[in-house]
């Protein structure tokens, strides 16, 4: 991979946080801040089982590729696909070393349930365009598997969806090279952020920090 391209570019997975909070990418990719909880871990060992780099295996007409490293010179991103699946097939694309050609279609595990939210989806698309731009191809199907429900989920890849995946790469390059955390709204999603303890949420709602302080003193 092109170490200029590494140098200018962000962490593909940085657009699952971007779309989950704001912040949390910041402190994470701007701050260098981190906290496990058990949701962290969790999902690090599902992705340990997925992302064995010394797996490439053959099943019929099927081959399969783990860890595979992707990078896209438009979207400035970088990083890993859990899982590619390459099918054999007439229209695809010819790969070095295999006979006949193939379709890629990338499959990202995730620990929990499918979210209300686009965020898990966005990250797949962001997968799916690094792959086009690499393998030269045409990719309108990817999937999601979650551990928690034990099921594979087809996501169909949009062009809604790609267009969504560039303005918030746009956004985070631009937060990035400013180093700007910004401020977000609130919510009941923030009881489920590792970095709530690193954010402290409670000093971004309708209360001023001293009334903040004040509280903490006579808890």
């Amino acid at each position: 991979m092109d170490s200029r391209l590494e140098e200018s570019s962000l962490m593909l997975s940085g657009i699952q946080h971007f779309e989950f909070c704001k912040r949390q990418w910041a402190l994470i990719h701007i701050e260098q801040q981190w906290e496990e909880n058990v949701k962290t871990v969790e999902g690090n060992h599902l992705h340990e089982k997925a992302d064995n780099p010394f797996i490439r295996e053959k099943r019929g007409n099927r081959l399969i590729v783990r860890a595979m490293p992707v990078a896209s010179k438009e979207l400035r991103i970088t990083g890993i696909c859990d899982v590619v699946e390459f099918i054999h097939d007439k229209n695809g694309i010819e790969l070095n070393g295999e006979q006949g050609t193939y379709m890629a279609y990338p499959v990202e595990y995730k620990r929990g349930k499918p979210k209300k939210n686009d965020a898990d989806v966005l990250q797949l698309t962001a997968q799916v365009m690094c792959l086009e731009e690499m393998l030269l191809c045409e990719i309108n199907t990817a999937y999601m598997f979650y551990n928690e429900i034990k099921h594979r989920i087809e996501v169909p890849i949009t062009k809604e969806l790609k267009d969504k995946v560039k303005s918030i790469t746009e956004e985070m390059h631009h937060y990035y090279q400013r180093r700007y955390t910004p401020k977000v709204k609130t919510g009941s999603f923030c009881k489920s952020c590792s970095l709530q303890h690193i954010c402290v949420p409670n000093l971004m709602n309708k209360h001023s920090v001293k009334s903040y302080i004040e509280g903490k003193i006579y808890e």
